[in-house]
């Protein structure tokens, strides 16, 4: 039998991990980008709802703003923590700019979270706007407590 190889992400120190933007991965013209919105192995996680509603509205807006064509995918990580987005031909800074630009929406959003329903989620009722807001404003302010480099300390 094969041995199992690590996977990139496993090879990142989360001991050390501050929140922030990093890039993760690249797969041909595919950047795997590492939205860190919390600093693991601490305790502070977000809810389910936070990141189910987040993850509704950052997605929704970022495919459909400058980005849209481009975007992948975007997600949770399981150990919640923070997201994974994933661009085609991505360049840092127009990245940076969208989601500070996404977040700030989010912000700004009044209304139902995006999907909020039964036939358009399969746990609608796990959805809350205000947590998505308190998500975002936290993230942006961990974004701008340091520069952005997109690389992870050693």
């Amino acid at each position: 039998m094969k041995p199992i190889a690590r996977i990139q992400s496993f090879s990142v120190n989360h001991d050390k991990l501050l929140p922030g933007l990093y890039v993760s991965r690249i797969d041909g013209d595919i950047t795997t980008y590492d939205m860190r919105t919390r600093r693991p192995n601490t305790g502070d996680l977000m809810s389910n709802a936070a990141m189910h509603s987040f993850e509704h509205m950052f997605a929704t807006y970022v495919r459909n703003g400058a980005l849209g064509p481009d975007v992948i995918y975007f997600g949770p990580m399981g150990c919640q923590t923070g997201f994974y987005l994933l661009v085609r031909h991505a360049d840092n800074a127009r990245v940076l700019s969208e989601v500070r630009n996404v977040l700030g929406r989010i912000l700004e959003h009044t209304g139902p979270v995006f999907g909020a329903s039964a036939r358009e989620c399969g746990n609608y009722i796990n959805l809350d706007l205000t947590s998505a807001q308190q998500e975002a404003r936290r993230y942006l302010q961990e974004l701008d407590a340091r520069p952005v480099t997109f690389t992870y300390e050693e």
